[in-house]
């Protein structure tokens, strides 16, 4: 066979572009999965919004439901992300404890179609596979136990355990995206991140100084 007909290379893939179009697939799917629900969205809808191809976004998820599970995934590590950049420098563990919870609500403020993501993925699919949240934070859970140990050992606590607060602080926070989505609540994520600390730092009564 000549030189001529040989078959030539194909022309390498450019990694950052290939990540930066992933990224790109992946919001405009977060957002448009939440604002037109799984069942009522075609992936040409969001090729359009992109103006690429239909066949770009299916070199990258085969198929819209797997495109669907990325989105959100996606949306699980960037709150674990930003909530773990924004306590890297922080020494104390409580300020860091306080901070973490802060991040967290902060994220779901910005990006409120992953709330939307999540109800969506537990309607639809509740018998496919654990939820992206549970997965995310199953993920974390050692990590945050520890700093709920660190709480613990650095402070004067009542006796609980860090498994127990871990528990505690996840559902507070995890039901407060949700009703604050569902109410239209307007109240701003600083303000519930200081009360939800101030409650479980501080409690509800002020304690009798009678009482020996």
């Amino acid at each position: 066979m000549s030189d001529s007909n040989k078959k030539k290379p194909g022309r390498p893939k450019n990694q950052e572009l290939v990540v930066r179009r992933r990224k790109q697939i992946l919001e405009m799917a977060a957002k448009t999965f939440a604002q037109h629900g799984y069942p009522n969205t075609d992936v040409q809808t969001i090729a359009d919004l992109l103006n690429i191809g239909k066949g770009t976004i299916y070199r990258y998820f085969s198929t819209k439901k797997e495109l669907f599970f990325a989105a959100v995934e996606r949306g699980m590590r960037c709150l674990s992300e930003k909530v773990d950049a924004e306590i890297s420098n922080i020494k104390d563990p409580l300020d860091k404890f306080s901070k973490a919870i802060y991040s967290y609500l902060s994220f779901f403020d910005e990006y409120p179609e992953y709330i939307e993501l999540l109800i969506q993925q537990r309607a639809g699919f509740k018998d496919d596979k654990k939820p992206s949240y549970f997965g995310c934070i199953s993920a974390h859970v050692e990590q945050w136990q520890e700093l709920c140990k660190n709480v613990i050992e650095q402070n004067s606590t009542h006796n609980v355990t860090n498994e127990r607060i871990l528990e505690t602080v996840n559902d507070l926070v995890y039901g407060t995206i949700f009703t604050n989505y569902f109410s239209g609540r307007c109240k701003s994520f600083e303000n519930q991140a200081r009360d939800i600390l101030n409650i479980i730092l501080h409690g509800i009564l002020q304690s009798n100084p009678n009482t020996a």
